[in-house]
């Protein structure tokens, strides 16, 4: 959707706005956002006039493009810096985190391929990718930046905070450390159009801090799961693992699942019993909140 910008009454620019979706799925232990194309990019699709809800709006196109219906839906931000898609017009971006129990397949981009360091359980690859990121960081942080560099990326005695992913990223792209930076000096992992990468890893911050008050992870869910499927997600979302008796615990304290009264026989070990969300309670811990034990990595 197109309209004229006005400022005292005269027109100066054209403003397109378009609504943009960063939907997550989790296959296995790996999330994943839906981006296709190359570079990748996220769906997106103008705001229809005709369309009285913008929710109603990226369900529509999100539905057209990609062929999966959204549960969970929230309004992430605006991104409305001038020049975004490099047009002397502006654009403007209003966009959704969304949440999807679906089969991933073409379409599907591994969310930690485009932010590797975000991914913080244990693997070779991570590790090693991790040291090089914190040497580079380390020779651009000039005593003025180095507080901020340690605080956001759990250096020198500061934990890991999974949600300050946005921060994280906004460091890099200052740093000149990720393909979208106008002074890159070195690629970290995928690049994507525009602002997207940026766009995804708001995304993340916001599902990550949610995780804590709200019990969105069952959006992410079939009808019936085992409780280690449950923390695979959490950990997979979070990017970090969890220890697994305070898991257990602090989920049942909260009363967030009930047995269904079958098992699981394709753990490889013992049966494990399936559980369910309790439903019941939702609107409850809606309101007054569910906090989720993400967890927080050295």
């Amino acid at each position: 959707m197109e309209v004229p910008s006005h400022r005292y009454g005269v027109t100066v620019s054209t403003v397109r706005v378009d609504l943009v979706a960063v939907v997550v799925s989790v296959d296995g232990q790996t999330p994943r956002v839906l981006a296709a194309g190359a570079p990748r990019r996220l769906p997106a699709g103008p705001l229809r006039a005709e369309q009285t809800s913008l929710q109603a709006s990226l369900r529509e196109f999100v539905l057209e493009q990609t062929g999966h219906r959204l549960g969970f839906v929230e309004q992430l931000y605006t991104f409305a810096d001038l020049g975004r898609g490099g047009h002397a017009a502006r654009e403007v971006s209003i966009s959704y985190l969304g949440l999807a129990h679906a089969d991933t397949g073409p379409g599907w981009t591994r969310l930690y391929d485009l932010l590797p360091w975000e991914d913080r359980r244990p693997g070779p690859r991570a590790d090693a990718g991790r040291v090089e990121i914190v040497r580079a960081i380390r020779a651009w942080a000039r005593p003025d930046r180095s507080a901020r560099a340690s605080f956001l990326w759990g250096l020198d005695g500061h934990p890991w905070r999974p949600e300050l992913a946005l921060q994280r990223y906004e460091l890099l792209w200052e740093a000149g450390l990720v393909a979208e930076s106008s002074d890159a000096t070195e690629a970290t992992g995928e690049g994507m159009v525009q602002d997207h990468r940026r766009i995804v890893a708001t995304a993340l911050s916001r599902l990550r801090a949610t995780l804590q008050y709200r019990p969105v992870v069952f959006e992410l869910m079939p009808d019936a799961f085992t409780r280690g499927r449950l923390q695979v997600v959490v950990e997979a979302l979070a990017g970090s693992t969890v220890h697994t008796p305070n898991f257990r615990r602090l989920v049942g304290q909260h009363g967030l699942v009930e047995p269904t009264g079958g098992v699981d026989h394709g753990t490889g070990g013992r049966p494990a019993r399936l559980y369910r969300f309790h439903r019941a309670l939702f609107t409850e811990r809606d309101l007054v909140g569910t906090k989720l034990p993400v967890p927080r990595a050295r």
